[in-house]
Parts: structure tokens; C-alpha cells; sequence
């Protein structure tokens, strides 16, 4: 989107993809690193995560806070040595219902929110007043990042090809397509935003989104409601499991059904249908 606009652009990334300038581990690169790869733009954006859903040992806060906060910190400083002017990070819409819904305290209850508040926070102290950095609140984002897809599509593809019965639980969440994100932090870093940036194309039930990706593999199907007393039973035995075994995930699976219940829209930014982003999503799995 950048080079669409005339501008030049350098991308890093920690493994080799077609259009990757430079092989970077952003987790362990040093902030004088950082710099040399910094030289000369006038801006950045920071598009890395890690999988909150898997279980580690605990106490799991030392590794997200190794691998969300700590490289936000070094790329901003080494941005600010380098007198960079505007930065973007690629963050979650988790950090928007923190601030909209302080009652579910979702940074209290789950270590990924946690440190996506940490990581926002501590990256513009470390950018400094003269270089703004916009977050960006991220919901699902459907569609292709050049040859990638999202880490989350393989097993919804597989499910709504299959034989296994459709079943949801109430409530939604909105999404975006990657079409739409690339516009929104394009628009950031032209604008030199500072400010968070919740990013939606439309809102969608549960039940509707599986419906919608069904129809996107070509198998219409019927979605059926799950009970909301069986989603709380089976993820509060989920994290009593977990607990158990003395492991923990990002975001924890005691009071999840509090995330998946709830209807997590975001007025949209564009008005723009997510149908396209589904089919280059979904459509394309049974032939590659």
C-alpha cells in the first residue's frame, strides 16, 4: 500500500518470504541494530505477535512481556535515535474494550491484554513527544498478506469443510480485511497519527462468520447455537486443567467465555463487505 502510494518502502521479517528486504529477529535484535535498519526512513510499523492461545509454564507474563513489550520498546528507541517521525503499531482490538469496558478487567485477567496495554504504553514513552505512534486496535483480519494467510484460517477451513456439525456460541466480534488495515496504518503514518485506532469493516455474529466462511469454501451450511452454561462449563474446565498441569495461556481460558459471549463490535472504518477478503481467504485452501 505504501509503494501503491508512491512511497519507498523496506520490509523486514524473521523468516525469508518473497519482497522481504532483511531477515531480522526484532525479539533479540539490540536497539544499535535496530538503528542501522532504521537509517534514513521517516517512518515505522511494527506487525509481529505472539500466539496467546497456547499454553506455556508459568508464570507466562516474563515471556509475553520478553516477546510483546520489550521489542516495541527497542525499535521506538532506536526509532527516536534515529529521528524517525511517525511510527504504527499493528495491535489488538483487546486494548479498545479495556478501555470501553473497565468491569470485565481484561488486562487483570489475561496476561496478552495485559501486555498489549504495556506494549502501547511503554513504546510511545520509549518514541518520545516528536515521533507519534498510532496503534492500531485489530479485530479478525480475513485475507492475504502476499502469500500468507492468518495463522487462525487453516483449522476454520477445516472445520467448515468437514462433517463436524457447525455449533457457535452467542454473541460476534468484528473484522477487517488486510486490504483495510494496510489503508488504515498507510493513512497513519501519512497523517502522523499518535492516537489509537480501533479498525472494523463490518460486525459479525458468530454464527454469521462461520455461516459466511461455509459459503466461502462452497458448503452451505447450518450453524447451530451452542448453550451459553456448556461454553462456560467446558472453558472453566479448560483452565482448571491448565492450572493443574501449571500452565497458563495468553488469554485465559477461565473467563474467556466472557470475550466469546460478548458482542465485540467496533463502529466500522470503511462501510467496505469482508466477502472479498473471505473468498481470497478461505476459497483458495481446497486448490493450494
Amino acid at each position: 500500500m505504501l509503494r501503491e502510494r508512491g512511497h519507498a518502502a523496506t520490509t523486514v521479517a524473521r523468516t525469508a518470504h518473497p519482497g522481504v528486504d532483511h531477515l531480522v529477529d526484532v525479539g533479540s535484535a539490540s536497539i544499535e541494530e535496530l538503528r542501522a535498519l532504521l537509517a534514513g526512513h521517516d517512518g515505522v510499523v511494527y506487525a509481529t505477535r505472539t500466539d496467546e492461545q497456547r499454553p506455556l509454564r508459568k508464570p507466562i507474563y516474563p515471556t509475553f512481556r520478553r516477546d510483546n513489550v520489550e521489542p516495541v520498546v527497542n525499535l521506538f528507541t532506536a526509532a527516536r535515535l534515529e529521528r524517525l517521525t511517525r511510527g504504527v503499531v499493528m495491535g489488538s482490538y483487546y486494548t479498545y474494550f479495556d478501555r470501553l469496558r473497565p468491569q470485565w478487567r481484561l488486562a487483570a485477567r489475561h496476561t496478552y491484554i495485559r501486555c498489549r496495554v504495556e506494549q502501547a504504553r511503554e513504546g510511545r514513552a520509549a518514541a518520545g513527544p516528536g515521533l507519534p505512534v498510532a496503534v492500531l486496535e485489530l479485530p479478525f483480519v480475513f485475507g492475504r498478506a502476499g502469500d500468507r494467510l492468518p495463522n487462525w484460517s487453516g483449522p476454520l477451513d477445516r472445520w467448515a469443510r468437514s462433517r463436524t456439525p457447525l455449533a457457535v456460541p452467542a454473541g460476534g466480534t468484528a473484522a477487517a480485511s488486510a486490504r483495510s488495515v494496510a489503508e488504515v496504518a498507510v493513512d497513519a503514518l501519512e497523517q502522523a497519527r499518535g492516537d489509537d485506532i480501533p479498525v472494523a469493516d463490518e460486525n459479525l455474529t458468530w454464527n454469521d462468520m462461520i455461516a459466511r466462511i461455509a459459503e466461502a469454501v462452497g458448503r452451505r451450511r447450518r450453524v447451530a447455537r451452542l448453550p451459553a452454561g456448556a461454553v462456560k462449563a467446558s472453558l472453566r474446565l479448560g483452565g482448571a486443567l491448565q492450572a493443574l498441569s501449571r500452565k497458563e495461556s495468553g488469554v485465559n481460558p477461565t473467563h474467556l467465555a466472557d470475550l466469546l459471549l460478548a458482542e465485540l463490535f467496533i463502529e466500522p472504518t470503511t462501510g467496505r463487505s469482508l466477502d472479498p477478503a473471505l473468498r481470497e481467504t478461505f476459497a483458495d485452501e481446497a486448490t493450494g
